[in-house]
């Protein structure tokens, strides 16, 4: 059995498969990133699906990712992160409260939590949020609504909560070193890599970049 809190903590990259936002989702795609332990965890954002198809591409995720040092987290759906035998579910602010998805997944999964605000963030690590997502940092078409929080909100808000962080949002290999500069070692990425020609090299690309500023404070 995979030691989920382990695993997390130690975790610099996430892999966002987002299916509405993005056509470079391939099962192919994701064995060759598994390989190299570069992917700290993996989530199936589906926002188009009908939550049946949800399910049934959580069950091959899961099966894929099993046998990996790779946590699989399923997006707003926490019945369904359940059934696929998923090691947690990430919610946005609008969707479950920890408190709601805690009981429907047990004292042992992950649960992640958007969050846009130091307020949203203290609130979410007092109510037992495993971890959070910081964002958008940048402006991004995955979520093209939502305003860029920018970096020095984005480094603040990290200063000040004790889970890991995980900043989101438009990050790509061009701002990487920006991220990094702030004092910000966890990032969550999703066409910087699956858009890349060479998905595997970017993964590398990404972790070496946070690897090397990371200052052994991991969280």
């Amino acid at each position: 059995m995979k030691s989920r809190e382990l695993l997390l903590r130690k975790s610099r990259l996430y892999l966002i498969l987002d299916r509405a936002g993005f056509t470079g989702f391939s099962f192919k795609k994701i064995s060759s990133l598994l390989s190299g332990n570069l992917i700290g965890l993996i989530q199936l954002r589906d926002k188009v699906s009908l939550k049946s198809d949800v399910l049934k591409l959580a069950l091959k995720l899961a099966k894929q990712i099993d046998l990996s040092k790779t946590l699989f987290i399923v997006n707003d759906y926490a019945d369904v992160a359940v059934e696929a035998s998923a090691d947690g579910v990430h919610l946005g602010q609008d969707d479950l409260t920890i408190r709601q998805a805690r009981k429907i997944l047990g004292p042992d999964k992950i649960i992640g939590i958007s969050c846009h605000s130091l307020a949203q963030a203290l609130k979410a690590e007092k109510e037992g949020a495993d971890y959070i997502g910081i964002g958008p940092v940048y402006p991004t078409v995955t979520k093209p609504a939502s305003k860029a929080l920018g970096l020095k909100t984005a480094a603040g808000l990290k200063a000040k909560i004790k889970i890991p962080c995980f900043a989101i949002g438009g990050i790509n290999q061009g701002n990487i070193e920006q991220i990094t500069a702030v004092g910000i070692s966890r990032v969550a990425v999703c066409r910087a890599i699956l858009g890349a020609d060479d998905p595997e090299q970017a993964a590398k690309c990404f972790y070496k970049k946070l690897e090397k500023h990371d200052t052994a404070r991991m969280r």
